[in-house]
């Protein structure tokens, strides 16, 4: 992402839809104004609702927060797998207490990042890691949360570990970025694939052969913003209202109608993260 590039023109409407993952804090919200704004900027696109996730403790705390200002935003807490060595055992208590808040949808990202260890000072390493993704999802079982998973060239480690601890009833797999072999074995696990962005990116061969592989009631989409802006706006800053960009880029890979994967993927929100029907 460069601030360089100017923030993409804001797309012709489609709606419903979810933003199933997102970052309010990354994007530069800080407080109920600033939360509304980008909501709203959103909204009048067709992006209804948001799920904001973190990825340490402060931003766990933001993103709850964010949830009770706004009724159309949600929270997803936990500590991100590059920073699964902060896990002792106050973190560990905060983090339940978050995710426990009814404003508090998903347990998430928590997964396995292999990509960082040894290029990213303080990474946490493979085995820090484990350790902690296995800690997330028997804390989303004991909640009775959807487990939003981050992976990062960990296919099949993060299988592996999901066999042996036993999923939670839902699983997210954001930002999905793997291939066939990896969307067809998380489809037969029952998993829900949310594709970002990189959907769109025409070097993405792999994921966009992927992408038609999985069933309509096992898709959202999301924005991981400010990162991962869809084509042609790659490089430039993302935000909740450039949904509709990745959504019809989804429904371009897949051969399907834009606003019946819009109206499928809201369903599948509502359903993976228990929101209201609208």
């Amino acid at each position: 992402m460069s601030k360089a590039r100017p923030a993409p023109e804001p797309p012709e409407p489609l709606a419903p839809l979810v933003d199933a993952h997102t970052h309010l804090d990354a994007c530069g919200a800080e407080d109920p104004e600033s939360v509304a704004a980008i909501v709203d900027r959103a909204a009048a696109v067709g992006v209804g609702r948001v799920v904001t996730v973190a990825d340490d403790l402060d931003a766990a705390r933001f993103a709850v927060q964010a949830a009770h200002w706004d009724d159309r935003v949600y929270a997803a807490v936990a500590i991100h797998p590059t920073r699964a060595n902060v896990l002792d055992e106050q973190t560990r208590a905060e983090v339940e207490r978050l995710a426990a808040d009814p404003r508090c949808v998903a347990v998430g990202e928590t997964g396995l990042d292999l990509y960082w260890p040894g290029k990213l000072d303080g990474c946490a390493d493979p085995v820090e890691q484990e350790d902690g993704f296995r800690w997330h999802i028997d804390l989303a079982k004991r909640l009775g949360k959807t487990l939003m998973i981050h992976n990062r060239d960990a296919d099949a480690e993060l299988l592996r570990v999901l066999h042996d601890e036993g999923a939670p009833e839902t699983v997210i797999f954001h930002c999905f970025s793997s291939d066939a072999d990896m969307a067809r074995a998380c489809v037969d696990a029952g998993y829900v694939l949310s594709f970002s962005g990189t959907v769109s990116f025409r070097n993405a061969k792999a994921l966009r052969e992927a992408a038609p592989l999985v069933p309509r009631e096992q898709v959202l989409v999301e924005t991981d913003a400010p990162f991962l802006t869809p084509h042609p706006f790659r490089g430039a800053p993302n935000e909740s209202y450039c949904l509709p960009y990745t959504l019809r880029a989804l429904a371009e890979v897949r051969g399907e109608d834009p606003l019946e994967l819009a109206a499928a993927t809201t369903a599948n929100a509502e359903r993976v993260y228990g929101f209201p029907a609208i």
